[in-house]
């Protein structure tokens, strides 16, 4: 399985984003997909998750009520909606698939996308 993520770029705070990963393969459909995200000095965290049929998301408490995570199985893309953006939300970004335990858990993720940056001035 292969992750494309893109939509990074540069925000004002306050402004808005959305981050698209696409998948490559016939099981997308089936996977737990999760975004993280690793600001700079920092260890890569938790942002959001969504179960294969949509029916169950998770949220960082940092981010709670600003994003939305969604997904489209027939165009096998994730999405991440962000909103009011904050200096703090400035990192890169990974897409992960198919989530094998806690879906908060980066090393329970089988596949990585290669990351898109976004920042956020203040």
């Amino acid at each position: 399985v292969q992750l494309q993520a893109s939509g990074g770029g540069l925000v004002q705070a306050g402004g808005s984003l959305r981050l698209s990963c696409a998948a490559s393969g016939r099981r997308f459909s089936t996977y737990t997909m999760g975004w993280f995200r690793q600001a700079p000095g920092k260890e890569r965290e938790f942002v959001a998750a969504m179960i294969w049929d949509g029916r169950s998301t998770n949220y960082a408490d940092s981010v709670k009520g600003r994003f939305t995570i969604s997904r489209d199985n027939a165009k096998n893309t994730v999405y991440l909606q962000m909103n009011n953006l904050k200096p703090e939300d400035t990192a890169v970004y990974y897409c992960a698939a198919d989530s094998r335990g806690e879906v908060v858990v980066a090393r329970k993720y089988s596949y990585w996308g290669q990351g898109t940056l976004v920042t956020v001035s203040s």
